[in-house]
C-alpha cells in the first residue's frame, strides 16, 4: 500500500542541503558535513548530533553551542551567534533567521520524502496512551517511529520527524493550547490519518468554549489529502454530532452502535478485559492497564490498526503486548498494603471524572482522592472545580483532601450534594496536606493522586513512596 520513496541519503542531510532548505549561511566549517541527528538540549546531547539552539522564555540555547561542541556534537544551527572564528576553528556552524521555522522546514523536507502511513493523534485527554497503542497495533507489520513521551508541539514534533531513520510509518502525537498551531503541525506532518481521542475541557481557558477546542483539534485535517480518514471517539457529545465532507469518519465505542465497538468491559486488578467487534470480526482483548478509558483509546488503536488491514488477531496482541511509557496512572504498592496511584502528571475535568472511576473500581478497604488546583483555567476554574464537585464519583468515596485555591470549589459543591463533611479534609499548603494525610492512612487503603502538574504533586507521591 505504501512505498518508502529513497533517493540517495535525504535523511542524512548534508549542511549544504540543510543551508538550502532553511535559506541559511555557513559561518565555519565544512558544508559537506552529513548530518543524521539533531538535539536541542546539550543535557543529553549524544556524539554527532547537530546541536540546535533555541531561544526561550528564561534562557537563550544559542549560548550553550560552545557547551555542545565539546560534548561531541558534529555542528551547532543557531540564529544567533556570540563568539570567534578564525582560521584554527575546526567545528561547523550554519546561522539562519529562526531555529525552531528552521527545524520546521527541515521536518517538513524529510517527511515530503516519505510514503508511509503517518498517523496523527490529538485530543484533551488520552493522546500519550493512545499513541502508545497505536504503536504497539502497528508494530505487528511495520517497523514504528512514535513520538517519545509527550514531545508534541512546534518544536518536539520536529524533532520526532528528524529522527527518522528507515521507520515504515510514523505515530506523531499533535498538542496546542490556542488557534493555528496544531494546523502548523499538520502540515509539516502531512498525516495520511488522524485521530481525536476526545474534546475535553484543556485550554478553555485560552480558547474559551468546548466549541472553539474542537475547532482548534480538527485543524489536525489541514495537512490531509482529501479522503484520508479521521478516526474519533463516539462516545465524546461534540465528536459524535461532527460531520466533514471531504473525510470518512470512522467512530468508537463503548456504549454505542459504532464501527468498532467494545461490550462487556471488566475492570480487575491491574487489567481491564473488553470484547471487541469490527465488521464481521470479534475478539476478546485483555489490556495490561486499569480503566474504561483506556478500552476507549484502545478502539481507537484497534480502528487505526483495520483500516491499515492488520488482522483483529494480530491487533489483539500488539495490545496486549503494550509496553506504555505514559506519565499518568503509575500504580505503586506501599506498606500495610496501601495502594498508590500517581495521576499526579496533569489534570483537567474529564480526566479526574476517569481517574476517580479507576479509584473506585479498584479493589480496597477505602477509598480516598487528593486532589489540587486545576491550573490555565482563567475565567472558567470556579466553573470547572464545581463541576469536579458535583461528580457522582466524588460522593462514592470514603475521603477527599484537597489543596490549593481553586479547589474550594470542589469542596462548596460536594457539600452542596450532601456528601458527609467529615469525609473532606481542606489544606491551604502542601505541607500541612502531607502531615494529615500521612496521620489518616491505614491499612488496605486506595489512594489517587491528581492535579496540573504545577501543583507539584510529585513532591506528595514521592513523600508517600518514602513510607516504605
Amino acid at each position: 500500500m505504501y512505498t518508502i520513496c529513497i533517493e540517495g541519503d535525504f535523511v542524512k542531510l548534508t549542511v549544504k542541503k540543510i543551508l538550502e532548505i532553511c535559506n541559511g549561511s555557513l559561518l565555519c566549517g565544512n558544508d559537506q558535513l552529513v548530518i543524521e541527528s539533531y538535539s536541542k538540549d546539550t543535557r543529553t546531547i549524544q556524539k554527532g548530533d547537530c546541536y540546535v539552539g533555541i531561544k526561550g522564555d528564561s534562557f537563550d540555547g544559542n549560548t550553550f553551542w560552545k557547551e555542545a561542541i565539546e560534548k561531541g556534537a558534529s555542528a551547532c544551527l543557531l540564529d544567533s551567534f556570540q563568539g570567534k572564528i578564525d582560521d584554527e576553528t575546526n567545528y561547523t556552524i550554519l546561522l539562519v533567521e529562526d531555529s525552531v521555522k528552521a527545524l520546521q522546514d527541515l521536518a517538513t523536507y524529510v517527511r515530503e520524502q516519505l510514503d508511509i502511513p503517518v498517523i496523527a493523534i490529538t485530543g484533551s485527554v488520552g493522546k500519550t496512551s493512545t499513541k502508545d497503542m497505536i504503536a504497539s497495533v502497528l508494530e505487528e507489520k511495520y517497523k514504528v517511529l512514535k513520538s517519545p513521551g509527550n514531545l508534541n508541539g512546534q518544536i518536539g514534533l520536529p524533532l520526532n520527524i528528524l529522527s527518522y531513520k528507515d521507520e515504515e510509518a510514523m505515530v506523531l502525537e499533535m498538542g496546542m493550547n490556542d488557534f493555528g498551531q496544531i494546523e502548523k503541525l499538520s502540515f509539516i506532518a502531512k498525516p495520511t490519518m488522524a485521530v481525536i481521542t476526545n474534546i475535553g475541557t484543556a485550554h478553555i481557558g485560552i480558547l474559551g468554549s468546548r466549541e472553539n477546542i474542537l475547532k482548534a483539534k480538527l485543524e489536525i485535517l489541514k495537512g490531509m489529502k482529501e479522503q484520508t480518514p479521521l478516526v474519533i471517539n463516539q462516545d465524546n457529545d461534540l465528536l459524535e454530532k461532527l460531520h466533514l465532507e471531504n473525510h470518512p469518519i470512522v467512530g468508537c465505542s463503548i456504549t454505542k452502535e459504532a464501527v468498532v465497538e467494545a461490550k462487556n468491559i471488566e475492570v480487575t486488578k491491574g487489567k481491564t478485559r473488553f470484547e471487541v467487534s469490527y465488521k464481521e470480526e470479534k475478539e476478546t482483548i485483555e489490556l495490561p492497564l486499569m480503566g474504561e478509558i483506556f478500552v476507549s483509546n484502545a478502539l481507537l488503536a484497534i480502528a487505526v490498526g483495520s483500516l491499515l488491514e492488520i488482522p483483529l488477531n494480530k491487533i489483539k496482541h500488539g495490545l496486549e503486548s503494550l509496553n506504555t511509557e505514559q506519565n499518568h496512572m503509575k500504580f505503586f504498592h506501599l506498606k500495610n498494603a496501601i495502594t498508590l496511584i500517581d495521576d499526579s502528571y496533569n489534570s483537567n475535568l474529564e480526566a479526574v471524572e476517569s481517574a476517580l472511576k479507576t479509584l473506585l473500581k479498584y479493589p480496597g478497604k477505602r477509598h480516598i482522592a487528593v486532589l489540587g488546583d486545576i491550573l490555565e483555567m482563567e475565567d472558567y476554574a470556579k466553573e470547572i472545580h464545581q463541576k469536579i464537585g458535583s461528580l457522582e464519583e466524588i460522593l462514592k468515596l470514603d475521603a477527599l483532601f484537597l489543596q490549593g485555591k481553586e479547589v474550594r470549589y470542589i469542596k462548596e459543591k460536594a457539600l452542596e450534594k450532601n456528601m458527609n463533611s467529615q469525609k473532606i479534609f481542606y489544606f491551604e499548603d502542601q505541607e500541612s496536606l502531607k502531615m494529615n494525610l500521612q496521620s489518616f492512612l491505614q491499612e488496605g487503603d486506595v489512594i489517587l493522586i491528581k492535579a496540573s502538574n504545577g501543583m507539584h504533586f510529585h513532591l506528595l507521591v514521592d513523600f508517600l513512596k518514602e513510607m516504605n
